[in-house]
């Protein structure tokens, strides 16, 4: 009887198996023009070799025909590779005699390119952010769940929305900033934001001298763009909004220093993680060269930071602007508001509960005392959670200079957890000075810091749908499929111009700039390596240029997309940080940022790739820049 009840569940698992396979890298949907590497995992009851066919199924008739390649015989793993659908529609996918089929659903691939899109232009049109996102979430989700609307909004919110956050490092950044906004929230109630205005104001006393103040404090601030967005624009906003700079204004300034600096300083959180992307890649292609010694290399072709930094100088200079900035800055200069009357910012900094309270002095050590105490700690908690992480990993320090020494160390840090730390301390010592000073009770302290929060819950809530946007690009894969019709037309000379464009497209469409850099990274480098050695017209001193600069535009791409992009939390957070409309501050800041990249094509990636590169490019550019303020900008009267 045993042996009856065993070959009869034997016949079961037997019969059960030859159903299906199991697809080790199963998406969603898959998009019709890429081609895909497929690996399946059989049963272990059966035996198979590469002699097996896979047969591709559309419609009941056979598509195309495969050989499998056995991928690791430990795990019974086959291959699949260079599998492209030409067509949208449902596939099967049958091997061997078994009758093995596990189905597949592809879809055009330029639908991966339609929530993003969406989103932007409903955001542009209708100048509703939260709708306009949520509306290119519900688009994506159709697309991923069978074409379903019902099914596309619940797991639009199930799936999409309600995981964005579930994520320690975006946690984190919810985390700072709305504790960053509890800080500023207690800061305002006792006077301490009042009292950096009046002891700016001896100094900065026009709005000329409040921009270049606020361009300056966002180059010091270099070490993280998070914290440089919201501590600029929260100190220097209360200053701009009493100088008459529009909130447009402001939030270019802002948004214009934080990732550019970040992007190319020696020191910053952003450093590590370039330098593990271009080691990985240099690994893959066997390369011995040093990752922080390239990149330094290459920070004379970053164009687009060090442009839109220059750019940025000069506009405040100058005190001339363009198009939609201009009109902003002229309403702000004639006394008309520094936002527009149908604005709605990001942080509501007009609750009552952030306004300083009655009979209180105002004193600007009580504003700058809690901020410094956020710089500090961040500092601080870079260098001790990175020198652990160094400790630990048992990396060899004896042989490198000093400023690479805390570049690695600073790389290696928890950026994400110190800012949080950074934030909570800056609220805590807040609390404190405000108690100690008898200007304000605790009770009063801390419904001032829950009102700063509060201030902040619109940004979240962008953040968070901005997030959502991001993952559903990620299971469309909208980047793979850009990449995919990009790639065939890069040559060696196009390449550091193409991987600009590339990366400024992706960033735009995804709204992340490491996002794009970790998708672009292990392409472009091997590409940009190798692309010119097969040439022989190209010269040993050019094929160095064409590799430097190629690595570069991946950079500066990824900064200028997101500078584009409304879906970009850096973007938000410059919005969040400056108080300003966030459909605003995108559309007076897209010609500025196009201007920047014109000139880093022109003076830049396009000459570099034929080996027109030195110092005058960097010097062309500038004067470029200079000239077109001077002749097309326009100056800004400001009435008193």
């Amino acid at each position: 009887m045993k042996k009856i009840i065993f070959f009869i569940l034997l016949y079961i698992s037997v019969a059960n198996a030859t159903d299906s396979i199991t697809l080790n890298n199963k998406k969603t949907v898959y998009l019709s023009g890429i081609k895909y590497q497929l690996f399946f995992t059989f049963p272990t009851l059966f035996q198979l070799d590469s002699s097996d066919t896979a047969y591709i199924m559309l419609n009941d008739k056979v598509f195309s025909t495969h050989s499998l390649t056995i991928s690791s015989n430990e795990q019974r793993e086959y291959m699949l590779d260079n599998i492209t659908f030409s067509k949208s529609g449902n596939y099967i996918i049958r091997i061997g005699a078994h009758g093995f089929e596990e189905p597949l659903r592809v879809i055009p691939g330029w639908f991966s390119l339609l929530p993003p899109l969406a989103a932007i232009l409903l955001a542009l049109i209708f100048r509703q952010v939260l709708i306009a996102l949520f509306a290119g979430i519900w688009l994506g989700s159709i697309f991923i769940f069978n074409n379903n609307p019902f099914t596309g909004f619940l797991y639009s919110l199930s799936d999409y929305i309600v995981k964005a956050p579930a994520n320690p490092e975006r946690s984190a950044i919810l985390i700072f900033s709305l504790t960053l906004g509890g800080m500023i929230g207690v800061m305002s109630k006792m006077g301490g934001a009042k009292g950096i205005v009046q002891y700016l104001s001896k100094y900065a006393s026009n709005a000329r001298r409040g921009q270049l103040a606020t361009w300056a404090m966002g180059i010091l601030i270099f070490f993280d763009d998070y914290a440089n967005s919201l501590i600029v624009g929260n100190t220097m906003r209360p200053l701009t909004d009493k100088l008459r700079i529009s909130r447009e204004k402001l939030a270019f300034l802002v948004d214009s220093t934080a990732a550019p600096v970040a992007n190319i300083a020696i020191i910053s959180t952003w450093i590590g993680y370039e330098l593990s992307l271009i080691n990985e890649s240099f690994q893959t292609i066997g390369i011995d060269d040093n990752a922080y010694i390239t990149f330094l290399k290459t920070i004379p072709y970053n164009f687009y930071p060090l442009f839109t930094l220059a750019f940025g100088f000069m506009i405040a200079w100058f005190n001339r602007d363009f198009f939609a900035m201009y009109k902003a800055e002229s309403r702000a200069g004639r006394g008309d508001g520094v936002l527009k009357k149908d604005a709605t910012p990001l942080a509501d900094i007009n609750n009552p509960e952030l306004q300083m309270k009655e009979n209180v002095e105002p004193r600007w050590y009580n504003g700058i005392i809690p901020i410094m105490t956020v710089i500090f700690v961040t500092l601080g908690g870079l260098w001790f959670t990175g020198l652990q992480a160094a400790m630990d990993s048992n990396i060899q320090t004896d042989h490198i200079g000093y400023i690479e020494y805390i570049s690695l160390i600073i790389g290696k840090a928890d950026s994400f957890s110190v800012l949080m730390w950074g934030a909570f301390s800056g609220s805590i010592i807040a609390i404190i000075l405000a108690i100690r000073q008898k200007l304000l009770s605790l009770n009063e302290a801390l419904n001032a810091w829950v009102g700063g929060v509060k201030s902040m819950v619109m940004a979240a809530l962008i953040l968070t749908l901005a997030w959502a946007i991001g993952n559903i690009c990620t299971d469309l894969q909208t980047a793979s499929y850009v990449i995919s019709k990009t790639q065939s037309i890069l040559s060696p000379h196009l390449l550091p111009l193409f991987s600009f464009l590339i990366a400024g497209v992706i960033a735009f469409s995804t709204g992340t700039s490491w996002g794009t850099m970790a998708i672009l990274t292990p392409i472009v480098i091997p590409l940009a390596y190798q692309l010119p050695m097969l040439d022989p017209n190209i010269s040993d001193s050019l094929q160095s240029v064409i590799f430097l600069s190629s690595i570069a535009s991946i950079l500066a791409g990824a900064t200028f997309g997101d500078h584009c992009s409304p879906i970009s939390d850096t973007t938000i957070l410059s919005s969040m940080a400056a108080g300003s409309d966030h459909i605003d501050h995108v559309r007076t800041q897209l010609p500025y940022a196009l201007m920047a990249a014109a000139v880093s094509i022109i003076f830049g990636y396009l000459p570099a790739g034929f080996g027109i590169y030195g110092w005058e490019s960097l010097v062309g550019g500038i004067i470029a820049l200079f000239l077109i303020i001077i002749f097309f900008g326009k100056k800004v009267n400001r009435f008193e």
